[in-house]
């Protein structure tokens, strides 16, 4: 192991040429914007280190243990940081543009306004951790660990989700436009004003899941679990719920315009001035359904069951009810 060096003999040999630093010793030293571009820190000893907008482009952190370290605002674009322990670490405003974090342990860190870009997180621990405003755009995620973490405001559009688990996150005003969550677990999960268009959900679990204000444009929601969630004032225009479990749902003043809901199940479901205008709900089941200022204009409800649904107050211009059940329990010729 390299014996320790102190800031000043280090700046020299950096200067000089140096950038073998494996295993240095700099615990405990303030390493404030001091610049260590492509320096190879493998295995380096770095606790309580304040590397405060530290330039450290490229630099090989791997096992690294920057146990509780500041570095906050610091350039970390392209480090590698691979089973580096980042724990307790202060990582506020840092950016991390496609650096690899594989395997690195993050408990306590603080990672508000992060710059995550692209970075390689496969595989990592974030449970309850604080990502609030965080940019995770086009990160790998696999596998990652997102039990009960804050991502609220995060911007996630293209990261790869597959098979991290989500249980209790807070996706709430989060960016999540064209991610695939097919058949992923949210399950109560708060996703109120979550951006969502072009989203794959297909066969996700959403019971009880707070989707209001929700923008979920062109998405794909085929066989989804939508049980008694929240999706009022949500944006749901030309998405597909065909074969999804609506009962229950509060969807309250949402729009469905030329939403396909083919099959779907909105038994029980508070409809309350939603729109569905020109949407499809061949064979959908809306038994006791609340349809009160619902728009119905030019929907298409062909062999639909209205059985027990309160359809008198809802706008009903040119709909199609071919061989729909009726709320009186007759079929509509």
């Amino acid at each position: 192991m390299m014996s320790a060096i102190d800031r000043d003999n280090l700046r020299k040999c950096y200067a000089a040429g140096q950038r073998n630093f494996v295993a240095v010793n700099l615990t405990g030293i303030s390493l404030e914007r001091v610049d260590l571009t492509a320096a190879d820190l493998t295995r380096a000893i770095l606790n309580s280190v304040d590397l405060t907008r530290a330039v450290l482009i490229q630099t090989n952190l791997r096992n690294a243990s920057l146990y509780s370290a500041n570095l906050s605002y610091a350039k970390l674009n392209r480090a590698n940081l691979s089973g580096a322990d980042l724990t307790k670490a202060n990582l506020k405003g840092a950016t991390l543009v496609g650096a690899d974090l594989r395997e690195a342990r993050l408990s306590g860190a603080i990672l508000t306004g992060v710059n995550m870009r692209s970075a390689n997180l496969a595989g990592v621990n974030l449970c309850g951790a604080d990502l609030r405003g965080i940019n995770l755009r086009s990160a790998d995620l696999t596998g990652a660990n997102l039990n009960w973490a804050n991502l609220s405001g995060a911007r996630l559009s293209g990261a790869q989700l597959d098979g991290a688990s989500l249980i209790g996150v807070k996706l709430s005003d989060a960016f999540l436009n064209g991610v695939d969550l097919q058949g992923v677990d949210l399950d109560g999960v708060n996703l109120s004003g979550a951006r969502l268009s072009g989203a794959n959900l297909t066969s996700a679990n959403l019971t009880a899941a707070n989707l209001s204000h929700t923008q979920l444009r062109v998405a794909y929601l085929m066989r989804s679990n939508l049980h008694a969630a929240d999706l009022s004032a949500a944006d749901l225009r030309r998405s597909d719920l065909s074969a999804a479990n609506l009962s229950q749902a509060n969807l309250g003043q949402a729009d469905f315009s030329e939403a396909d809901l083919t099959g779907a199940a909105l038994n029980s479901a508070n409809l309350f001035k939603a729109n569905f205008n020109r949407a499809c709900l061949r064979e959908a089941y809306l038994w006791g359904a609340k349809l009160i200022g619902t728009n119905l204009q030019q929907a298409n409800l062909t062999k639909a069951s209205l059985r027990g649904g309160a359809l008198d107050e809802a706008k009903q211009q040119a709909v199609v009810f071919t061989g729909a059940i009726m709320p009186d329990g007759k079929v509509h010729s």
